[in-house]
């Protein structure tokens, strides 16, 4: 895939060069990717941009709080990628301030990354600060603690197709190859949800590894049409940069976990209830998880159930013991209950009785309905 690793020059590191090719179409095999030659130390420092801001300085806010040494800070929001650009050589300061403010534009991160060796494949790996990243992974992977919390510890993680594939066990310790060649433990897999991308590593590790800094960036621009700002981000980045639109429905697999999947899935509970209501009041309510705090009105979760109601309809729909009123894989299936035991599944006068049960307005039905109707439009 892609082309080849060089391992570190018996010369020392300044003299070494490394090849990287990262990713952004396939899996571990195939795809379009963009080819960055870092030829030392020096060259890197140079091609990098000084100053890219955190994530903390985009509109939207900061993602989660930043964890010091080996620890990892609480999930405290899913931010749903809605697209994903690699360049052709590193992305400069300017260039993510401008793609941050870009309409609807609510999120923006850079990371550095590349293709390494893993068991003799080459992998392309994402170098991450596992505190932020992590709320830009599927629902199902975001919350789980002990991936990052290995992330943290300078272990590594990969996606569920590569832990399959290359025959990987966590907590075994791999060469990892790259300007340096480690051997880092493998702590855990699940689904990242980013095309061709298999292999996360703590940002420290790819620095020392001499994965290319900044080389991509990922985009959270709720209500407009993500191939709006594809379009938009390729302008930008210019010839040669890869920009991928997530929301296309090849890269909407059930293993991904996505909110769209998630809607589709809690959808099939209720007879006759379409997913579009579901994302419908999802967007509406907490705009897909990202504002699943608690309301003025004492409403909790993605889907913004108060308390009470939760207790009479919650649900367990990760099959781990307990129905969390802040987990979308609980949640979103929660609603989809609620909204068929007050008839919503049989369609008409009775859908928007049930919808005004969830909020008692006419405003607020009226809406959803009209989110239901754009989503049918987009998505069928």
């Amino acid at each position: 895939m892609g082309m080849d690793v060089a391992p570190p020059s018996p010369a020392g590191p300044r003299r070494a060069a490394l090849t990287i090719a990262v990713l952004i179409a396939g899996n571990l095999g195939g795809g379009a990717y963009a080819a960055i030659t870092a030829r030392d130390d020096a060259d890197r420092r140079a091609a990098a941009p000084r100053g890219v801001p955190r994530p903390s300085g985009f509109p939207g806010g900061p993602v989660t709080n930043v964890a010091d040494g080996a620890q990892v800070a609480p999930l405290r929001r899913v931010v749903p990628p809605d697209v994903l650009a690699v360049g052709a050589r590193p992305i400069g300061q300017a260039q993510v301030q401008r793609i941050a403010k870009l309409g609807r534009v609510r999120d923006v991160i850079a990371v550095a990354g590349g293709a390494v060796q893993l068991q003799g494949r080459s992998v392309n790996a994402f170098a991450v600060d596992p505190s932020t990243f992590r709320s830009w992974t599927p629902p199902g992977t975001a919350k789980a603690n002990d991936l990052w919390a290995a992330l943290a510890s300078d272990q590594f993680v990969v996606s569920t197709a590569a832990a399959d594939q290359l025959r990987l066990s966590k907590g075994f310790p791999y060469p990892v190859v790259g300007r340096t060649m480690p051997n880092l433990m493998m702590g855990g897999s699940g689904a990242l949800g980013l095309p061709g991308i298999d292999m996360l590593v703590h940002q420290k590790t790819g620095r020392s590894m001499g994965l290319v800094p900044n080389i991509a960036v990922l985009v959270n621009a709720p209500g407009v049409s993500p191939t709006t700002t594809v379009g938009a981000v390729r302008k930008i980045l210019g010839p040669g940069a890869n920009v991928v639109n997530l929301q296309e429905q090849r890269y909407q697999s059930p293993a991904n976990g996505s909110y769209l999947d998630l809607y589709k899935r809690a959808a099939r509970t209720c007879s006759g209830l379409s997913w579009t209501v579901l994302a419908a009041i999802g967007q509406v309510e907490s705009d897909h998880g990202r504002n699943p705090g608690r309301s003025s009105a004492g409403a909790l979760g993605p889907m913004q159930f108060m308390p009470a109601t939760w207790k009479a309809y919650g649900v367990d729909g990760d099959g781990d013991g307990k129905a969390d009123i802040m987990n979308p894989y609980d949640a979103i299936p929660g609603a989809a209950r609620y909204l068929c035991a007050n008839g919503a599944g049989k369609g008409g006068r009775q859908l928007y009785r049930a919808v005004f049960q969830y909020n008692h307005a006419d405003w607020y039905v009226q809406k959803v309905l009209a989110l239901a109707k754009a989503y049918d439009d987009r998505y069928q």
